[in-house]
């Protein structure tokens, strides 16, 4: 990995904090370890017309992400839950920007995780009430930046990579403990599962009376 941020941490969770829409994408990058200072790689918005037919507003949004997943290599991708408001229409174009991202994700085989919106800021600042501007202040002082980033979709994508960073790793080990757990039984089985045979001289080795 040639990238300074990268030769800086050495192994570490890299992660594309996704904030999905239709008219505004949040993308951002973070490079994270455990117990580390998470350090900021990229960030940007896809934006797409609202005079367009949503179908191809859609394949931007997935074109953009592809590229983006091809060029910072993500570990992992960390959307932000979708919830019900009161605007049908702008959850359901936040619900579709969020498919696609998961899909983009899945067909590389790159891990995904959701987040709450409250969730996110509970980890940034310490309240799942913060304000946007808290939270834009905090994701400023976390990545050491000189200004918070604009839009606030760039803002709560970065808070959502850093988010995934400080949950998603502690999320991650317990379900690889999980499924080890589970594999362990069947691994066993193979092993010795296999029916005992009597001890030869014993009462079943004797010929039957006819």
């Amino acid at each position: 990995m040639g990238d300074p941020v990268t030769r800086q941490l050495g192994a570490r969770m890299r992660v594309l904090g996704i904030d999905p829409g239709l008219t505004r994408c949040g993308l951002g990058v973070v490079d994270g370890v455990p117990g580390r200072q998470p350090l900021l790689v990229a960030v940007d918005v896809v934006r797409t017309a609202s005079d367009l037919d949503v179908a191809r507003r859609l394949v931007s949004i997935e074109e953009t992400i592809e590229a983006w997943i091809a060029r910072y290599r993500p570990t992992a991708v960390a959307i932000e839950r979708v919830f019900a408001q009161h605007n049908v229409q702008t959850v359901m174009g936040t619900a579709q920007a969020a498919g696609v991202a998961m899909l983009v994700a899945a067909r590389h085989a790159i891990p995904v995780g959701l987040h709450t919106p409250s969730e996110v800021k509970a980890s940034i600042t310490g309240s799942g009430r913060a304000t946007k501007e808290q939270v834009g202040a905090m994701v400023t002082k976390i990545l050491k930046l000189e200004d918070v980033p604009e839009p606030a979709d760039a803002t709560d994508a970065l808070a959502l990579a850093i988010c995934h960073v400080w949950r998603g790793s502690t999320t991650a080990r317990l379900n690889a403990a999980v499924e080890a757990a589970a594999n362990h039984p069947a691994r066993r089985r193979g092993a010795f599962g296999r029916t005992a045979r009597p001890p030869r001289g014993g009462r079943n080795d004797r010929p039957a009376n006819r």
